[in-house]
């Protein structure tokens, strides 16, 4: 038995370490205006080591997050020293993503709910839920506001409708109505993601999502498969890039400055304490 365990604990060391030497032999790139290979590291509380939703506010010293459990929204201070200001919204949860629309604030569960947050900031903040019209096995991590359709676009990270299909399927959230479209508003294809077939996973599985704000087109983290992947707001692919595994261990969170520096939020782990990187924008 003993010789069994040493075996299987052999082929992960070694399965680990082929994976991160192909990460080692990724050609690293970044979009045009930004340095991926030079971000500027926060480290936040240990209240957010499960960050998993980010959304610029103001100015660099409010950002509000997410972590992925307690159903709470946190206002995060980059240099602050003391605890960050919380509001319950919901009960625990498995919570992935926070979108404000500049009026509203909707929280994004793993099973395509979305919590409408209202009264933030008071002592009587509460929320309201709208489900997913499909009641399939589906998991979503990644939404985006787009003001130009008053719409939320929620992306699939793993939805049984695209499995075999070499798709991943993106559903629009009406916020005139509050309703979800039954349909998928447009998909990506594998296809046509030039460095997917060199990720981990042939999948595209989308972990965080936002609107530049100069640019107007769209940047979606992909966690598992390592990549930054920029579209259109049609969803038609225009780049990728591979992340460099030292500082993107888990990005789960992409949010802008108005001027277009852009924030992306690592969760911890055992071996890393969560972080916000910021890239300045030099377009």
């Amino acid at each position: 038995m003993k010789g069994i365990q040493c075996y299987c604990l052999l082929t992960l060391l070694l399965s680990c370490q082929a994976l991160g030497d192909r990460d080692q032999e990724r050609p690293l790139s970044s979009p045009k205006g930004y340095q991926l290979e030079n971000p500027k590291r926060f480290r936040v509380r240990e209240s957010m080591q499960e960050i998993s939703g980010l959304v610029y506010y103001r100015d660099e010293t409010h950002f509000m997050a997410m972590n992925d459990e307690q159903g709470k929204l946190f206002r995060i201070n980059l240099r602050a020293r003391s605890a960050y200001p919380s509001w319950k919204f919901g009960k625990g949860g498995d919570y992935e993503e926070l979108v404000f629309t500049g009026k509203d604030w909707l929280v994004l569960k793993s099973n395509g709910v979305i919590y409408h947050v209202l009264h933030l900031f008071t002592d009587t903040t509460e929320s309201v839920d709208y489900h997913f019209p499909k009641g399939k096995k589906n998991e979503f991590e990644a939404a985006y506001y787009d003001p130009g359709q008053n719409k939320t676009f929620i992306i699939c990270k793993n939805c049984e409708d695209d499995k075999g299909q070499g798709t991943t399927s993106v559903y629009a959230f009406a916020m005139d109505s509050m309703r979800y479209a039954p349909e998928p508003a447009y998909q990506f294809r594998a296809e046509n993601i030039d460095k997917l077939e060199a990720s981990h996973s042939k999948h595209f599985r989308p972990s965080a999502a936002a609107i530049h704000p100069v640019e107007k087109r769209l940047y979606i983290m992909a966690s598992v498969n390592r990549l930054l992947v920029i579209a259109d707001l049609q969803g038609n692919v225009q780049e990728s890039h591979f992340l460099d595994p030292r500082h993107f261990n888990q990005p789960e969170g992409i949010t802008f400055a108005p001027n277009g520096d852009m924030y992306i939020s690592n969760e911890g782990d055992e071996e890393y304490t969560a972080d916000i990187l910021k890239f300045s924008y030099q377009p």
